[in-house]
């Protein structure tokens, strides 16, 4: 069968600003809405529309100051990033949906877990942490971009594959990592750093028990920015979460997308989204 091809992007309307979404499959199937990691766009998930949106109404969206979604001034907050998620939602009039999120868009899933449960069916947290990296790190990162602009996005590209990828994966599909290079050297350096001063500020570890819907943790076995590690330890603080390991490192979705859109579908399944 041939792949159908994806939704092309449009802007959406939301009482937060106009974001660019896309919309794939049936619009009456159960709601599924992806979030981007740090640095990419929604074309992230390109590897993933196919699989989904068989089953899906699939909606993808730019995070706040990435892509033509709204770049505005920092810093952002995960209650600033969460509330774009519900925002985009509610100019959809989709009352529940479920979730998955990876990176930066795992962290923002675990947010809306704790605090907006009601409107979500189930959260896939993927490649993520309660806490993710240091207040210190990300808060010299943000300074940097703002100093450097472009240049600096420029150089953060160049630096991203060892961050995102496995070696093997660095060294056999080329083509796929200078697309991700370009996505993260397109962002706006206002966007990025508010961004990373989101990630600076916020820590979850301590309200992981107020999730009490159907959790996926998925980690990549080469991870080194959110480890096996980290995900074992939102298990033993989410109730019934699962964990799922595939091979591969950051950016799981790109470098093994099958193993990884069987473990976010067969959770999705098993967690009757279609009740």
């Amino acid at each position: 069968m041939s792949q159908a091809k994806p939704s092309s992007p449009v802007p959406l309307t939301t009482a937060r600003g106009t974001f660019r979404v896309t919309i794939d499959g049936d619009a009456d199937a159960p709601a599924l809405i992806l979030s981007n990691s740090l640095g990419t766009p929604l074309e992230m998930w390109d590897p993933q529309v196919d699989a989904f949106s068989e089953h899906h109404r699939l909606i993808r969206y730019d995070t706040r100051g990435h892509g033509d979604s709204p770049v505005t001034p920092g810093p952002y907050s995960f209650a600033d990033l969460g509330q774009d998620v519900l925002a985009v939602l509610d100019a959809l009039d989709i009352a529940r949906a479920a979730f998955c999120g990876i990176s930066m868009g795992g962290h923002t899933g675990l947010w809306l877990g704790i605090h907006a449960g009601s409107r979500f069916n189930a959260i896939a947290v993927c490649n993520s942490a309660a806490k993710i990296g240091t207040p210190q790190g990300w808060n010299e990162r943000a300074t940097m971009v703002r100093e450097g602009g472009q240049a600096s996005m420029q150089a953060l590209a160049a630096s991203s594959p060892g961050r995102w990828f496995s070696a093997d994966f660095v060294h056999s599909q080329p083509v796929a990592v200078q697309r991700a290079q370009a996505w993260i050297a397109g962002i706006a350096p206002q966007g990025y750093a508010a961004c990373c001063e989101a990630l600076a500020t916020s820590d979850l570890r301590e309200d992981l028990g107020r999730i009490t819907l159907p959790t996926l943790l998925l980690a990549g076995a080469s991870d080194q920015v959110t480890t096996v590690g980290d995900a074992q330890t939102m298990q033993m603080g989410i109730a019934g979460a699962e964990l799922a390991v595939v091979s591969a490192s950051h950016l799981s979705n790109l470098e093994a997308p099958k193993a990884f859109n069987q473990a976010v579908l067969r959770f999705l399944s098993t967690s009757r989204l279609s009740a």
